[in-house]
């Protein structure tokens, strides 16, 4: 499924054409998958909106994918034909900058990311360096195992930013799939943690109580306490503001989005020092994922017996779950079943 064009996404939007392409060509260092399953997520919708462009066009999306190896370059090890193997966002880095050499190889300034930078999971095949290929746990079905790659690698690395300790009150903002998973981590982690969430429709905040959060609120409510630490995931601007007020003095605002939405200066008048900055309180932004993020992330949900909540796509319905990822409330992760 090709993205040939840039553009705003909308109820009768179809951003992606189906074509048939040449099956990838590997270098000595790839592998070939056939994919099986690839999960959708808000940053595509970034991409072919025009946050994130993608420097070439056409391009195939995805970047939660699940595939078996199929075919492995001459150099390749140990991967074996045959073995599943995951893909996250993270597909490249320079591997020499100091970054790099000191695990924050996310904030490489030659980082690559699938689906943006090459070529991604929304097909039938795809190529990828073997370095960059994750084992997938055999507790996890495909389609279950491709949010955990993005939705719950980056949650993972988000939660780690906030520095919370067990027993300190935690408020995440917007309840998609990767607050889901958060929210999930964080009750399994943080036994004596209470989380509360913000989210816009009254089907998520539903949700978010039925899975741990002790409180939900619409997104500019306030919370009924001070919050240690407030982990956004919204696209939109105005949850910042609200979440820089419910934070307690010292409190951290993380922010998990690659990119947010135009700024209305209308949200920027409404910032206030004394209510929402003062008492050195912190905004943290996340920045992609590293290898590690990914490993460690998929190794906690087996432990833990994580339980993604999927919707399943075919692969020729992509435009079907892009458009219902941008314009309908989200329960759980979108994922393109792709082979068996």
């Amino acid at each position: 499924m090709l993205l040939e064009r840039l553009g705003e996404i909308h109820a009768d939007s179809v951003p992606l054409r189906r074509a048939e392409v040449p099956e990838p060509a590997i270098r000595d260092d790839e592998v070939l998958l056939q994919v099986l399953a690839c999960g959708v997520c808000h940053t595509e919708l970034d991409e072919i909106e025009g946050r994130t462009p993608p420097p070439r066009l056409p391009v195939i999306l995805g970047h939660q994918v699940v595939g078996r190896v199929v075919a492995l370059g001459a150099g390749v090890h140990p991967w074996k034909l045959g073995d599943r193997a995951g893909v996250a966002w993270i597909i490249g880095t320079c591997g020499k900058c100091p970054f790099c050499l000191n695990e924050r190889e996310n904030l490489c300034p030659q980082f690559q990311a699938t689906g943006r930078d090459r070529d991604g999971g929304y097909a039938q095949f795809m190529s990828a360096p073997a370095a960059f290929l994750f084992r997938i746990p055999n507790v996890f079905t495909d389609a279950e195992a491709a949010p955990l790659l993005c939705a719950g690698a980056i949650g993972y690395r988000s939660l780690r930013l906030t520095n919370l300790e067990d027993g300190q009150r935690l408020g995440l903002t917007g309840f998609g799939a990767s607050a889901r998973l958060v929210l999930k981590l964080t009750k399994w982690r943080f036994p004596n943690t209470e989380v509360y969430v913000f989210a816009r429709s009254q089907r998520e905040r539903e949700a978010a109580l039925e899975l741990g959060a002790v409180w939900a609120g619409d997104s500019a409510q306030r919370a009924p306490v001070e919050l240690d630490a407030i982990l956004d995931t919204t696209p939109a601007w105005t949850p910042v503001v609200a979440a820089l007020e419910n934070l307690a003095p010292g409190g951290r605002l993380v922010i998990n989005a690659i990119r947010k939405e135009h700024m209305d200066q209308s949200v920027l008048a409404t910032l206030d020092y004394q209510r929402h900055l003062w008492l050195e309180k912190e905004i943290k932004s996340v920045a992609n994922v590293s290898r590690r993020d990914v490993r460690e992330f998929l190794e906690l949900a087996a432990e833990m017996g994580l339980e993604p909540l999927i919707e399943e796509y075919p692969l020729t319905e992509a435009n079907t779950a892009l458009v219902d990822l941008k314009t309908k409330p989200v329960m759980g992760a979108k994922v393109l079943v792709i082979a068996s």
